[in-house]
């Protein structure tokens, strides 16, 4: 009865569910804005609402997570710079749709495809949280070594015609997240002696510079072009559409909550996956893959909205945040004198419920805030390139100020654009560098700990990815995801589907 009145109670709170639409619609905007992160909005807000009671503050803060994932796509797919590392995937297809005059139909078919996600994420949860925090609770460092092994060699299949680009772009990345202190030992790393290096690179920078910046830069090549006229008949997708990308909204969620699950994982890294998992299993794409396919739109992004769902149930049933949001939520349920984890879902069942309850009313007001946005939305890309320009380096300067309040991180992000500018205009994609910067630290942290639980010994260390069985699975993935990179495996490929196609010929 206590779970029940939980989940009922929000609906029939006037207070609550005003709070849950604020939220919302603070979290579109400042997931929309680079530099302006979920995490920061959720952070001011639990001084805010201190005061507040416990549910009338986790309604603000749910309503504004929920928002703001879906937020950082907006810009990604309108002007190729991503609001939150999550979005970074989706601008990879979704952009070059709204330079075809398609951003009405991409932002409402996303919109559509995120709250299937979110809806995905939230009954997972509902259901299955106890089964899956414990799952989640196996995953050895080795684990998320591999993961973010595999998210490394995965971005050379995003870059550029070329892998090795690809590769080569992401090992920078991974280098430049080395910069500064090294969080085990304290010791400086690559800092040639500059006290400003110390701090490190800050991956928000780095994004912003290289997607933001480095696309005015691009632009002022052309800036009398003038931009496609968008097409607003089709923005609420039809039924058949739906259906169509179905599976692989399914399967991604799926994967959004098994990453979301994993602490210390998040939207970006299930993106990335769910990104490469619909570029692989797609056969026949209505266009190629980084020149306009949808599917490369709805893959991340049911996949990030399903990983906050995933994000929740070790937060909820072990009391270990599944990213940052969920780290802020744990400190807010700590002020009010409640300690998440097992005993949270016996002895105070209704605010499990309570916060179900509020994620479901978020994705509710987010369908509705989404798909009545959608035209205004789509109207940004036809602003004149003398209007919009500056508008987003003004913007992109705010966002990145506001990180650290530093005049440093600002002529880091003019230098990541002018980098940026560099490497697009070569044929090197940005993307793969900001992702290696963002899994570098995952990738170095979690070697450290898997090396230190062998004693630092090598042959232990490589004999643990053989004995455990997620670690075998994830190193021949691995393996396959090496070897399907090579000119060989790609010649075979061609080969293989040519004899295909001419048996179905000759039938």
């Amino acid at each position: 009865m206590e779970q029940l009145h939980g989940f009922i109670a929000p609906f029939l709170n006037p207070q609550m569910i005003a709070l849950v639409w604020i939220g919302v619609m603070a979290g579109v905007w400042v997931g929309a804005v680079p530099g302006l992160s979920v995490t920061m909005a959720s952070a001011l807000l639990i001084s805010f609402t201190f005061p507040w009671q416990l549910n009338s503050a986790l309604a603000l803060i749910c309503g504004v997570f929920v928002g703001g994932v879906y937020g950082g796509a907006i810009t990604s797919i309108l002007l190729n710079i991503p609001g939150a590392p999550a979005a970074i995937a989706a601008g990879f297809d979704g952009h070059p749709l709204a330079k075809k005059g398609e951003a009405g139909r991409t932002i409402g078919l996303v919109t559509t495809v995120s709250i299937f996600g979110g809806l995905l994420g939230i009954a997972i949860l509902a259901v299955a949280a106890p089964l899956v925090a414990s799952f989640a609770l196996k995953v050895a460092p080795r684990d998320y070594f591999l993961l973010a092994l595999m998210g490394l060699l995965l971005i050379g299949s995003i870059g550029s015609g070329d892998p090795v680009k690809g590769v080569l772009a992401g090992a920078v990345g991974v280098l430049l997240s080395m910069v500064g202190m090294d969080p085990s030992t304290g010791e400086l790393r690559y800092t040639f002696g500059n006290v400003y290096l110390m701090a490190g690179i800050n991956f928000v920078t780095a994004m912003i510079g290289l997607f933001g910046v480095s696309e005015v830069l691009f632009q002022l090549r052309d800036p009398h072009k003038t931009a496609v006229k968008q097409r607003l008949d089709k923005i609420v997708p039809d039924l058949k559409t739906f259906f169509k990308h179905l599976p692989l909204a399914l399967r991604s969620g799926l994967l959004g909550v098994w990453i979301g699950a994993l602490p210390g994982t998040g939207g970006d890294v299930a993106a990335l996956l769910a990104y490469d998992q619909a570029k692989r299993s797609v056969k026949n794409p209505e266009c190629p893959f980084g020149e306009g396919a949808i599917e490369g739109v709805i893959a991340p992004e049911s996949a990030n909205k399903g990983a906050i769902g995933g994000a929740f149930i070790p937060m909820l049933t072990l009391g270990i945040p599944g990213d940052a949001v969920t780290a802020i939520i744990i400190g807010a349920l700590f002020i009010h004198g409640l300690k998440p984890g097992p005993m949270l879902m016996i002895e105070n069942p209704d605010i499990f419920w309570t916060i179900i309850s509020l994620l479901l009313m978020g994705n509710i007001a987010l369908l509705v805030i989404g798909l009545m946005s959608v035209k205004m939305f789509s109207k940004i890309i036809e602003v004149p390139k003398r209007i919009i320009l500056p508008v987003v380096v003004i913007l992109s300067i705010i966002g990145t100020y506001s990180i650290q309040n530093s005049l440093v991180d600002v002529f880091w992000m003019i230098g990541f654009g002018v980098l940026g500018y560099f490497m697009r205009a070569y044929d090197y994609s940005t993307a793969p560098m900001v992702l290696g910067i963002i899994l570098g630290p995952l990738l170095d942290s979690n070697y450290r700990r898997a090396m230190q639980s062998v004693g630092e010994e090598l042959l232990p260390f490589f004999m643990d990815f053989v004995r455990n069985p997620l670690s075998l699975f994830l190193t021949l993935c691995i393996v396959y995801l090496v070897i399907s990179q090579t000119s060989w495996w790609r010649n075979w490929r061609c080969k293989k589907t040519m004899s295909a196609q001419e048996v179905s010929l000759l039938d």
